[in-house]
């Protein structure tokens, strides 16, 4: 009997642009920005990117704008999320236990830590008019920098379906 491999370096993967976005403004507020200038109708999600980190559930929030004309969906995803861990302390005695509340934060894509937001397009189409897009994002006064991201050097490419 023959044997049957799989190969999963065949998944079909959507062609996507991401660019990198760097603004200390809240996440509704950067897609009303973003709405504006780029002439888009990004709405929250009802469910926020969602993971399992440590034993605590991390959201990040996203939005999505599917554009039907183009064929082109758009995503916000914010790259940032603090979350409280509670730890128990036992200093040996019968009523000497404390509780601990500690705050970290995770990242969405960790090996780009600076980045606040993340603008997904994602589009059949080969033009996507990376450079039109990130000179309007680069307009608004609120946005420090955004940049393209290579998306050959992301390591954690799972995070970005939000499907």
């Amino acid at each position: 009997m023959a044997a049957h491999k799989l190969l999963l370096d065949d998944v079909f993967e959507e062609p996507y642009a991401l660019i990198a976005i760097h603004c200390s403004e809240e996440a509704y507020k950067m897609a009303f920005m973003l709405n504006k200038f780029l002439e888009l109708r990004l709405e929250r999600k009802r469910q926020d990117v969602l993971f399992l980190r440590e034993g605590a559930e991390v959201s990040f929030p996203l939005f999505q704008y599917h554009l039907e004309a183009q064929d082109k969906t758009y995503y916000l995803v914010g790259n940032k999320c603090k979350y409280a861990t509670a730890s128990t302390v036992n200093f040996g005695g019968l009523f000497t236990e404390a509780t601990a509340e500690k705050t970290a934060t995770t990242f969405l894509l960790p090996e780009l830590k600076k980045v606040d937001f993340f603008l997904k397009i994602e589009s059949d189409q080969e033009d996507f008019q990376q450079k039109k897009t990130l000179s309007k994002i680069n307009e608004i006064k609120e946005v420090i920098s955004s940049y393209i991201v290579d998306n050959e050097t992301i390591k954690t490419n799972n995070n970005l379906i939000f499907h």
